[in-house]
C-alpha cells in the first residue's frame, strides 16, 4: 500500500516542479551587469539642501565658476561682495575663506575656495569626471596648469615674452587635432584654460595670431550661451 502511494506523491511533486521556471535564472535576470566604462555617479541631489551659494566680486576670477555653473545648468545664489569696501574681510566671509579671497562657495556644510578646487568639485558632484583614475588625473592636470602655470605666464610681464610661446605652441598643436583640450566635448579643463586665455586677450590685450587654432578655439568658446551669460559680461 505504501509503495503505490509514495509513487503517486513523487509523480505529483515532479509535475509541480516542472511547471515553474528554475529559481536561479529568475534571480539572475534582476541583477544588472556592471560596466566599468559607465560615468561616475554622485549621490542623488538632496532637494531639501540649501541652494549652492557663490561669493564673488567684480574684476575677480568669480566668472570662471559662474560660467561652469551655467554650463552645468545648476541653480545657485550669487552674493557679490564689495571688494573696495573690504566686505571680503568681514568675519562673516572670513568664516568661509580665512584668506579673504573670492570666489568661494558654500554648498550645504561644505565651504570651498580657490577657483580650480571649486571647478573640480563641481565636475565631481555633477558627474562630469570619468571613472578611470588616469583620465581624471589628466583633467586635474589641466586645471592646475591653468592656475599655476598659464595664468602667471600670461599676466606677468616679466614672464610673458619667454613663457607664452612655450605654453601656447603645444596648446595650438592639440587644438589642430580636436575641438577642445581633451577631445570633441567641452570639459572643466576648457573652462579653466579658456578663461585665462580670454581674460588675457581682453584685458591686456594679447595678440594670438601666431596661434590660429587657439583663436578659433576661443571663438568657439565665446559662442556658447553659458559663456555669453557670464564671462562675456565680466
Amino acid at each position: 500500500m505504501l509503495q503505490p502511494l509514495f509513487l503517486r506523491l513523487f509523480l505529483v511533486g515532479s509535475a509541480i516542479a516542472f511547471s515553474f521556471p528554475p529559481i536561479q535564472p529568475l534571480f539572475a535576470s534582476t541583477l544588472p551587469k556592471q560596466n566599468s566604462q559607465q560615468p561616475s555617479k554622485s549621490r542623488p541631489h538632496n532637494t531639501n539642501q540649501a541652494q549652492l551659494k557663490l561669493y564673488g566680486g567684480p574684476k575677480t576670477r568669480t566668472p570662471i565658476v559662474q560660467w561652469y555653473l551655467e554650463e552645468l545648468n545648476v541653480n545657485y545664489d550669487y552674493i557679490s561682495l564689495d571688494i573696495s569696501a573690504n566686505e571680503q574681510l568681514k568675519p562673516e566671509f572670513l568664516a568661509i575663506n580665512p584668506t579673504g579671497k573670492v570666489p568661494a562657495i558654500v554648498d550645504g556644510d561644505l565651504k570651498l575656495w580657490e577657483s580650480g578646487a571649486i571647478l573640480l568639485y563641481l565636475a565631481e558632484k555633477y558627474q562630469q569626471m570619468p571613472n578611470l583614475l588616469a583620465e581624471r588625473a589628466k583633467i586635474t592636470q589641466w586645471v592646475i596648469f591653468a592656475n599655476a602655470t598659464l595664468s602667471p605666464a600670461l599676466f606677468s610681464p616679466d614672464k610673458r615674452q619667454k613663457e607664452m610661446p612655450v605654453l601656447l605652441t603645444p596648446i595650438n598643436q592639440i587644438l589642430q587635432k580636436q575641438s577642445f583640450i581633451l577631445g570633441e566635448k567641452l570639459s572643466v579643463a576648457d573652462v579653466a584654460i579658456a578663461s585665462y586665455l580670454y581674460y588675457a586677450k581682453s584685458v591686456l590685450p594679447l595678440d594670438f595670431s601666431e596661434y590660429p587654432e587657439v583663436v578659433k578655439y576661443l571663438d568657439r568658446i565665446a559662442a556658447r550661451p553659458a559663456f555669453k551669460k557670464t564671462m562675456d559680461k565680466r
